[in-house]
């Protein structure tokens, strides 16, 4: 298409003001598949989310490290992005799918739809990883728990005796890790709003939502094993000991970062509710 034609079409959606308005990044057909088909998409997207990267953590952390867990985490939300982006917008999110409803990218009816299916999408990963984990004869719930997050004596920089079972020192604090899941999960929302923005180019955003995941991680795995990600921390903290307890704010906290960054994408953007691709 000519650069005159173009922008003719651009120029077209953009002064449609309607509430059904789709910017030219939407791909064609996204409107008319079946909520069914969404909803199926995010939950195996969140399954295959937590299977990849806490499945990393649990089964094979000590070798690969924080870097490989990380890279695990990236790349298996990036190509996420490609597989089933087109279908649901790929959120696996739930503080990801809070940040594009206040931008208006999606109805209320479907935002709770995908946190349904995230979160049970999220579970059933936790149940799969749990059955494969307790197959190790080594392996131990109470002392390896299952890629929980948590702070103070759950936190992944505790210090415990030598049988891994008594807290001799504890690790990051409740405020390091508010600072940290309010801070880093509106970094992840800022840059999937801002990545998926009309004016950004569209193709390369897998790319760049799994690097920021991944560098997320590098940040966060010391402090509370970084969650940034309610359902991630839902599907798991069941099997660890003293997780159900923290999981609240694994919840809490980083839906108030996805708060912020739709906040701070709308200043710098200077968006309203205008629909963009959805992401």
């Amino acid at each position: 298409m000519a650069d005159a034609e173009r922008e003719v079409v651009i120029e077209e959606v953009v002064e449609d003001d309607g509430p059904s308005q789709i910017y030219p990044q939407v791909p064609q057909g996204f409107a008319e598949i079946p909520e069914g088909k969404r909803f199926a998409a995010e939950a195996l997207g969140t399954f295959i989310l937590v299977i990849g990267g806490v499945g990393t953590a649990v089964l094979a952390g000590e070798r690969v490290g924080a870097l490989g867990v990380a890279l695990a985490f990236g790349l298996t939300l990036m190509f996420l992005v490609y597989a089933i982006g087109p279908i649901s917008g790929c959120h696996v999110n739930p503080a990801v799918t809070l940040g594009q409803l206040l931008m208006g990218r999606l109805p209320t009816s479907r935002a709770i739809g995908y946190w349904i299916s995230q979160v049970v999408g999220g579970l059933l990963a936790g149940l799969v990883l749990f059955a494969v984990a307790k197959n190790l004869p080594t392996y131990d719930r109470r002392i390896d728990g299952l890629g929980a997050n948590g702070w103070g004596p759950h936190s992944p920089s505790a210090q415990t005796g030598p049988l891994g079972e008594v807290v001799v020192q504890n690790g990051y604090g409740m405020a390091a890790m508010i600072i940290i899941e309010v801070m880093l999960t509106a970094l992840l929302v800022f840059v999937v709003l801002a990545s998926t923005d009309q004016i950004s180019d569209a193709p390369l955003a897998g790319l760049s939502i799994g690097v920021t995941l991944a560098v997320i991680h590098l940040i966060a795995i010391p402090v509370d094993g970084t969650s940034v990600n309610p359902a991630r921390s839902l599907a798991v903290a069941w099997y660890q000991n003293g997780a159900p307890g923290q999981v609240w704010a694994f919840i809490v906290f980083p839906l108030i970062g996805g708060v912020l960054g739709a906040l701070v994408y709308a200043m710098i953007f200077g968006r309203g509710t205008r629909e963009t691709l959805p992401a």
